[in-house]
């Protein structure tokens, strides 16, 4: 196992670390955390190398903090740099933070978590935030023991990124990245001010929630002209990896198959890992990808908002998703699990109040009804 310092932390953690929100589950109507598997492959990775773990109050439907807890028995927990996240959207006050916090230690059975994130920092949870003086009340947990470093995760645009980063010291914040996502959310003008400012970075979704883990014949045909042989799985670890600033790969892994892989792989994350064609297979890879782009939309949101409650964009980052990794289904069941129901195309009423909007000239009326023909109403 290769490991990197997390910047003034001091804290040596490993290049893979295991994110505990997609780990193996029980068959049944209400299907659960398979605490057996699921024990059995975080004690894997630990004696394997993996020192990161990296869980969150809302994961596995409020139930991945108690597994982690229990898991970490026997001795494991002083192995470990433990993260857990504060749940802003469930905040209002400093005593919400704290009594969310003394939940969550107790859910984990620990005295203290190595690093605790602002999680999911948006404009609205950012503004929230501030606006209940949360840096006063992390001060307070740290001076008590129960915090040892701060830093936040992030998904939003790049300009919201900038002014959190550049309002309060973080010593480490998280990141969305992969080679699809270059230019999404901060991307990697958000990695390149972290490293100006001195603030590490642990990647999110390098897989892009497994989409890059299987690629079509002809994405295998690109990786397959590099003259050494890698897995598209190992292609995209690499490729966030080779960045000096990134810290962690962290990966949500649900077997113990997975996990196995990731960490042969995790022996070979050195920054600078790929050369001039090593990154040309990359970009080919990547264009490839966005050729089969269907809506040209870039979300500027000049459609929205829609008089009848249409999510344009969403909609069709959705169903570009759809083609670009050939996951109909999977796109499918996220579109009609996700969406509420005003939301969803099928809602459009053909007004043509978004159309004079759209400077790329979409039909979005047309591509509209195109998305309810694929993903239903």
């Amino acid at each position: 196992m290769k490991f990197r310092t997390i910047g003034e932390t001091g804290i040596e953690a490993s290049v893979l670390g295991l994110g505990c929100m997609r780990l193996p589950m029980t068959q049944g109507e209400k299907p659960q955390i398979d605490e057996v598997q699921a024990t059995e492959m975080l004690r894997y990775a630990i004696n394997h190398g993996v020192n990161y773990i990296d869980t969150a109050y809302p994961y596995h439907d409020g139930e991945s903090e108690p597994f982690v807890g229990k898991a970490l028995k026997d001795g494991y927990r002083e192995r470990v740099t433990l993260i857990t996240k504060s749940p802003g959207w469930l905040i209002q006050t400093q005593a919400d933070f704290h009594r969310l916090l003394d939940e969550q230690l107790e859910k984990l059975q620990t005295s203290h978590v190595d690093i605790y994130l602002l999680h999911a920092l948006n404009r609205t949870t950012w503004d929230m935030f501030k606006s209940i003086d949360v840096f006063s009340a992390i001060e307070e947990a740290k001076r008590l023991g129960k915090i040892k470093h701060i830093g936040f995760s992030f998904h939003d645009k790049f300009e919201v990124f900038e002014e959190i980063i550049n309002a309060y010291d973080w010593e480490v914040c998280m990141l969305q990245l992969n080679y699809m996502d270059m230019h999404e959310q901060a991307g990697l003008k958000g990695l390149e001010l972290a490293a100006s400012k001195g603030v590490p970075v642990i990647v999110m979704e390098p897989l892009k929630g497994g989409m890059l883990a299987t690629p079509s014949d002809d994405i295998k045909a690109i990786w397959d002209t590099y003259p050494v042989k890698r897995s598209p799985v190992e292609w995209a670890m690499r490729y966030v990896a080779n960045f000096e600033n990134v810290k962690v790969v962290l990966s949500g892994m649900s077997t113990l198959e997975q996990l196995k892989e990731n960490i042969e792989i995790a022996d070979r994350l050195e920054v600078d890992n790929l050369d001039e064609a090593g990154l040309a297979c990359v970009e080919q890879v990547r264009e490839a990808y966005a050729s089969r782009v269907q809506v040209p939309c870039t979300q500027c949101k000049y459609c929205v908002p829609c008089p009848h409650g249409v999510e344009i964009p969403r909609v069709f980052t959705h169903y570009n998703r759809a083609h670009i990794f050939n996951a109909i289904d999977a796109m499918r069941t996220q579109y009609q699990s996700q969406f509420k129901p005003e939301a969803k195309a099928s809602q459009c009423v053909a007004c043509g109040l978004c159309e004079p909007k759209c400077p790329q000239n979409i039909a979005i009326i047309k591509q509209l009804e195109k998305v309810t023909e694929v993903f239903g109403a």
